[in-house]
């Protein structure tokens, strides 16, 4: 709720609310002329411009929000006309200033990160607000009549409402309680603050703040910024302040609704036609609006939405520039009911869509999924899934799920050419896919585990091609005589010439993870080829690259570089491994994607251990280089900030943040956690440094695998499983806890530089001494790091003889060690992620 200190009002902003009060004044009742259709609402939300009668002299006014405050110095300000007796924008220009306070050292680094300041505090000249409370009646304290408006207003009119037309379907979530209502229940008049404001900063530039106090990280900030012609939405912050954290984080956890199941019947008509009707069921948990908002691609249009058989009012929205679901490809699906939606309340959805969303690459070879989400949803929750497809013979349709039946005719189709199948999910799934071809098949089995790779006989026309090899023909003659050299063009890839290797492949990794991780989730796994270099994972169904169909030789032919080479053999695995760490147990938000992505890769890093250490231990050095390296302004790529920034990282600074940080820092933090674990477990473990599963880390994995099973997980909830059972020399200040990594390296940055300094080796009967100073250079003075300390005996072999829990810039130290130690070596097998010494 917005404040302003409560001053007397002059008597002659006590004259002027006796001539505008009724338009300034927030009603509890719409005011009769508010729009009876939800489609007129939103059309006036989102183009309702300012008011002629309603331009003000303002001066002295402020607002705040928790963590944020307005100053509105001096300046013209001007509110926008009545939507249901209520006012909803406003224009200020003048002298003004904004203050936004993050609430912890991640968000001020970030905040530093855009701005070069901790806290932003920024003069402004113009604002440009929508809000959906009193903040019209609360700033009328500080206004003045201003006669010359109209001239204001007409520079204000193009802009504003560019700028109105954002906010318009977040404002209908609560100005839908003004429809009509079905059982003439009248709604409360109270709305969750929201305030989006549109700033010109004197410094800055354009910039945006956003408070809505419905979300679990209610506030936020950022700008739009080009980069070498590319648009980035940086966002300077995001957080949840702390006097509304506790029950927003709580509310946005257990969710306001479930969806228990689909069935969805779809006709596929390559090469990018689908039809399809999806049904609902929907479990109101906690009382929302009249409005529910689904997700559905843009290039799919809803015919008709119907709520238990009867017809409901539906806007389906176009997607934000800039924006995420923009990103996505997907639109935005507003459901209007006759009445608000009760906890407890159960019912069926149906919805019927159609469009061309499927995507051709050529030689029968399509991709669902490149243009957005191909059915109605709320976001990652589990739910059951009956799919049933109709698509035409010669294709092989390929699905989430247990297959009940396929190649029949599909059924009430009179065409001989049309056939059908049929899917269900083998428990509550997350998401669903399915994919269509003109494949070959190729099997294998991991013990009950079907594993079936479906791949073309082509790659995509946009696949690049090898260049040819110039070959001298040795004919003994001299070299004028001698014909010319010979100009040899390789052969086009084949995929489905490799998919029995694919097959075997995703078959090994399968049996080596379920021994590490648990039983895999599902009866079998499918493969199926997608174009492009990206490959993409659903329960039981993987989108698989063409790049990943590629032999050694291929791969030779195209010129890769050897640990790029490494990289994209490993995509199998690493979408392999998304079968646990993304599919069965997910993520609860995006400060917690990084563990899905961390995981599978350091897990496909884990086969490859197995199979070659050395070219394991060359992947983990190239991600420490890509961590190290500089942008082109001269930044190293790892302060874009910590893994829990998640999508954040994506920005204008670094266009690849998150890849590099998300999946390269994210791997050497399991990696770290891996070895520490094992270094301070005294036990008879295997210390060839190749997996073994009753490693900790592989122990505790086991248990988090079991105990998030179709649950979400946040990072704290995955270290507390890693510390149910912390050995001794992890236990900083003798506490059984992993705040610390948590803190310093989770929710940190830093690469710092280990050393040990004023090492001395005293010899005593029958051990020896070690004493010292741990040194980590660049790094906080908080950072805490586990440092495996080794020594060198006389026979120049070298033995783990402890960690030191170095607790910022130097840490002394004290450690046993054989008779014999020469000399000591601070982590020698690069089990940290450190810099160059």
């Amino acid at each position: 709720m917005t404040k302003v200190l409560r001053r007397r009002w002059p008597m002659l902003v006590m004259a002027l609310h006796l001539v505008v009060g009724t338009g300034l004044a927030q009603e509890a009742q719409p005011a009769p002329d508010c729009p009876q259709k939800a489609a007129d609402l939103y059309t006036r939300l989102r183009t309702v411009p300012l008011d002629e009668k309603r331009v003000f002299h303002v001066r002295g006014a402020y607002l705040d929000y928790p963590n944020l405050h307005f100053d509105f110095e001096d300046g013209t300000l001007a509110f926008n006309s009545d939507i249901c007796g209520r006012i909803t924008g406003a224009v200020f220009e003048g002298e003004g200033e904004i203050l936004l306070r993050p609430s912890d050292r991640v968000e001020r680094d970030s905040m530093a990160l855009y701005t070069g300041m901790a806290i932003l505090d920024e003069p402004v000249s113009s604002a440009f607000l929508r809000f959906n409370d009193d903040t019209a009646v609360q700033l009328l304290p500080y206004l003045s009549p201003l006669p010359e408006s109209s001239e204001f207003v007409k520079q204000w009119k193009e802009s504003g409402l560019a700028l109105t037309e954002s906010d318009g379907l977040r404002l209908l979530l609560d100005f839908s309680r003004f429809l009509p209502s079905s059982d003439g229940a009248k709604s409360p008049a109270e709305f969750p603050p929201m305030l989006h404001a549109h700033l010109l900063g004197r410094r800055l530039g354009g910039f945006e703040v956003y408070y809505d106090s419905s979300l679990s990280e209610p506030l936020w900030a950022g700008q739009v910024r080009l980069k070498d012609g590319v648009p980035f939405f940086d966002i300077w912050t995001s957080f949840a302040p702390p006097n509304v954290a506790a029950a927003k984080s709580q509310e946005a956890r257990s969710g306001s609704v479930a969806i228990a199941s689909f069935r969805i019947n779809a006709t596929v008509q390559p090469p990018t036609f689908l039809r399809a009707s999806a049904e609902l069921d929907l479990k109101i948990k906690k009382s929302v609006s009249r409005v529910l908002l689904f997700e559905l691609s843009r290039f799919l249009k809803v015919d008709a939405v119907q709520e238990d058989g009867h017809p409901l009012d539906f806007i389906q929205n176009q997607a934000l520039e800039g924006s995420e679901l923009r990103r996505k490809g997907n639109d935005l699906v507003a459901v209007i009911f006759p009445s608000a939606l009760r906890s407890g309340q159960e019912f069926k959805l149906s919805f019927s869509y159609a469009g061309e969303v499927l995507s051709d690459a050529g030689g029968g070879l399509l991709y669902v999924g490149e243009r957005g989400t191909w059915y109605p949803n709320l976001g990652l929750s589990p739910a059951e899934f009956d799919l049933q497809f109709s698509y035409p013979t010669g294709w092989t349709l390929v699905a989430t799920g247990k297959q009940l039946s396929s190649g029949s005719p599909a059924a009430g189709s009179s065409d001989a050419g049309v056939q059908s199948s049929h899917w269900i999910s083998e428990r509550p799934i997350a998401v669903a896919g399915f994919n269509l071809g003109k494949y070959s098949r190729a099997e294998a089995k991991a013990g009950d585990v079907t594993v079936d790779v479906y791949a073309t006989k082509v790659v995509e026309r946009s696949f690049p091609k090898a260049p040819p090899e110039v070959v001298q023909q040795p004919t003994g003659l001299p070299r004028a005589l001698a014909p010319p050299p010979m100009v040899i063009t390789p052969a086009p890839p084949s995929p489905a010439r490799n998919a029995q290797t694919v097959a075997n492949r995703a078959a090994a990794a399968i049996t080596s993870f379920s021994q590490w991780f648990g039983p895999f989730p599902y009866s079998s796994l499918a493969f199926t080829q997608m174009p492009g270099d990206l490959s993409q994972g659903w329960p039981g169904l993987i989108f698989l690259s063409s790049f990943a169909f590629l032999s050694p030789q291929e791969r030779s032919e195209l010129h890769v570089d050897p640990v790029t080479s490494v990289l994209d053999s490993q995509v199998l695995v690493h979408e392999t491994a998304h079968q646990w760490w993304g599919d069965l147990v997910l993520w609860k938000s995006y400060r917690d994607q990084w563990l899905s992505e961390g995981l599978a890769n350091y897990s496909s890093l884990l086969m490859l251990e197995q199979q070659n250490p050395s070219e394991f231990h060359a992947v983990l050095q190239h991600y420490r280089d890509d961590l190290l390296s500089k942008n082109k302004d001269g930044d190293p790529i790892h302060d874009a900030g910590p893994v829990t920034l998640g999508t954040r990282l994506i920005s204008s600074h670094f266009p690849n943040g998150y890849e590099t940080i998300s999946y390269e820092r994210g791997t050497w933090l399991f990696h770290m956690l891996r070895c520490m674990l094992r270094d301070a477990e005294v036990t008879s473990h295997s210390r060839n440094g190749r997996p073994n599963p009753e490693e900790p880390f592989f122990r505790a994995l086991r248990k988090l695998s079991q105990r998030y099973a179709g649950k979400t997980v946040s990072t704290a909830e995955l270290l507390e499983v890693f510390q149910e059972d912390l050995p001794r020399p992890l236990c900083y200040e003798n506490r059984r806890k992993l705040d610390w990594f948590l803190d310093g390296w989770i929710n940190g940055a830093a690469i710092p530089r280990l050393a040990a300094r004023d090492v001395k080796i005293a010899q005593k009967e029958g051990a020896s001494v070690v004493s010292g100073t741990m040194v980590q250079n660049d790094a906080p003075d908080d950072l805490v790091t586990a440092v495996p300390v080794y020594a060198v005996l006389a026979n120049g072999s070298r033995l783990l003889i402890g960690q030191v829990l170095a607790d910022g810039g130097e840490t002394p130290f004290h450690l046993s060690a054989p008779v014999g130690t020469r000399k000591i070596l601070v982590d020698p097998e690069q089990t940290i992620l450190s810099g160059p010494k």
